[in-house]
């Protein structure tokens, strides 16, 4: 009879203990977490019933339901504006940025952690006082730069593409070389040492010992630095002309003077968008470590 009854008072020892929940307590979290979900979720929901709509629903009295469904708006984007060449450009120009602010992050960042040099603490802090200001500074000097290497020098940075790639490192490498510094103090030197005791020089050491370790490091500071030129609108506005326009700024082309092609609008904004959804969800869990370590030391 003992035996019997053991699991029942067992269960309700369990159910009873001072470190379990209340049900209202849990009760409350669902119901906070389903308002949070669905306040995230609805734009997202009206994105892609808009893209799905023809252009006089989206443009008349908003339904939550679409009475018609198309995929018509999926194919006209392509023709309405050049939204090919548009994301070839955003990608080129994004890729190469990511590429170049990593590589020299890495370098920058393991000389300061693991090297004391004159002037240290002056470059840290420099490198860390840029992202005090806002973007909107450095525009009109830069666009001065750019136009006057080009008249000086016959290389046209303006309206190109490489102009636009040393635009974005200006605010995208002193964030991944502080980042990186953090991450790379983290890892143990006794790592370095063994490699140089092994022969290693300091770059062998570096790419052998010291990157392996920080891969998540590294992958966190790639995907800021991608989704920061990706979407940037503000210099890409500026800096770029008809050919080298990414997609940032290539999508105001679907708002012309007579109308504005709203299903089509929404139908891009989640093409171009598929890059950066991908790439989060394959690297989500370097991201993730990358952005939570060296936090403690």
């Amino acid at each position: 009879m003992s035996s019997l009854t053991r699991p029942a008072r067992t269960a309700r020892s369990r159910a009873r203990s001072p470190m379990a929940a209340p049900q209202s307590f849990l009760w409350t979290r669902r119901i906070i977490l389903t308002l949070l979900a669905g306040f995230v979720l609805l734009p997202v929901y009206v994105m892609v019933s808009s893209s799905l709509k023809p252009l006089q629903d989206v443009s008349g009295k908003f339904q939550w339901l679409p009475s018609t469904l198309t995929v018509q708006p999926y194919f006209d984007i392509w023709e309405t504006v050049p939204l090919a060449k548009y994301f070839v450009n955003s990608l080129i120009v994004a890729g190469s940025a990511t590429v170049l602010s990593v590589t020299i992050a890495v370098f920058s960042a393991y000389a300061v952690s693991r090297y004391r040099f004159r002037g240290k603490r002056v470059f840290t802090v420099t490198v860390l006082s840029t992202q005090m200001f806002p973007g909107i500074l450095f525009l009109l000097p830069l666009f001065l730069i750019f136009v006057n290497i080009g008249n000086s020098t016959g290389v046209a940075l303006y309206g190109s593409r490489g102009g636009l790639i040393l635009t974005y490192l200006t605010f995208s490498l002193p964030f991944s070389i502080w980042m990186l510094i953090g991450y790379f103090d983290s890892i143990p030197r006794d790592l370095d040492e063994a490699a140089l005791v092994d022969g290693c020089g300091p770059v062998r050491a570096l790419f052998q010992v010291v990157v392996p370790a920080a891969v998540p490091g590294i992958v966190a500071v790639s995907v800021y630095s991608f989704m920061t030129a990706w979407g940037e609108v503000l210099f890409a506005s500026v800096m770029t002309n008809d050919a080298t326009r990414t997609l940032s700024v290539g999508l105001q082309g679907y708002a012309t003077q007579n109308d504005v092609y709203w299903n089509q609008v929404m139908a891009a904004s989640l093409v171009v968008s598929v890059p950066i959804v991908v790439g989060f969800l394959l690297l989500q869990r370097y991201l993730v470590a990358g952005l939570t370590a060296g936090a403690v030391k």
